[in-house]
């Protein structure tokens, strides 16, 4: 995979920074997700959450699909892998592992449930 142009990366990294956006990724680990349930968490408004879905998207990071008169939003791991192959770019970093970054985003998403108490 060749390495992502810099304004992929900024799209990407600039979308990871947010923590509402962390917890959807979290989300979507799980399984795909109608919007609706997505937004079902958050206390914003569903114009927000689509927002926030819009970034997540154009940053390669998710995929959203109409099924029907549904908007279903799932997990494009091609977006994840770009960033990876970046940073491995520095002979510092291994490629990512899907896994462990489930657990940080579970963790993540526990800090964040504390935080929203």
């Amino acid at each position: 995979m060749p390495a992502p142009s810099p304004d992929r990366l900024d799209l990407i990294f600039a979308a990871l920074a947010d923590p509402t956006r962390r917890k959807v990724l979290s989300m979507l680990l799980e399984d795909d997700m109608a919007v609706s349930d997505v937004a079902a968490p958050f206390e914003m408004s569903l114009a927000a959450i689509s927002k926030h879905l819009g970034v997540l998207a154009a940053a390669g990071l998710i995929r959203q699909e109409r099924r029907g008169r549904i908007n279903w939003c799932m997990l494009d791991p091609e977006g994840m892998r770009a960033a990876s192959v970046w940073m491995q770019g520095f002979g510092q970093f291994d490629p990512v592992d899907l896994d462990e970054f489930e657990r940080f985003l579970d963790v993540q998403m526990r800090e964040w449930g504390e935080d929203q108490a």
